[in-house]
C-alpha cells in the first residue's frame, strides 16, 4: 500500500466526514445564534434555553437529511471496498 493511497483514502474519509456533519452542525450554527441574540436582547441568562433549541435542531437536521447522510455513507463504504479489493486483488 503506498503512502499516496493511504493519504488519498484519508483525505476522502475526513471530505466524507465534513459533507456528512455538515447540516446537523449548520442548523446548530444557527439555532444557537438566534437564541443567543434573543437572550442577548431579552437579557434572559438562562443555560437551558442555549441547549434546548440546539438538540432539537439537530435531531429535525437529522431526521429530515438522514436518508442522504445514509446515501453518502453508503456511497463511501462501497468505493473504499472497491478501492480495496481492486488493491488487493
Amino acid at each position: 500500500m503506498s503512502s499516496e493511497f493511504v493519504i488519498g483514502l484519508a483525505g476522502q474519509a475526513l471530505y466524507t466526514v465534513l459533507k456528512v456533519s455538515a447540516p446537523m452542525l449548520g442548523l446548530g450554527l444557527i439555532v444557537g445564534l438566534i437564541v443567543s441574540i434573543f437572550q442577548a436582547t431579552t437579557q434572559i441568562q438562562e443555560q437551558t434555553l442555549a441547549f434546548v433549541p440546539k438538540i432539537v435542531a439537530v435531531f429535525l437536521a437529522i431526521l429530515i437529511f438522514g436518508p442522504w447522510i445514509l446515501n453518502v455513507m453508503v456511497d463511501f463504504t462501497s468505493r473504499l471496498l472497491g478501492n480495496l479489493a481492486s488493491y488487493i486483488g
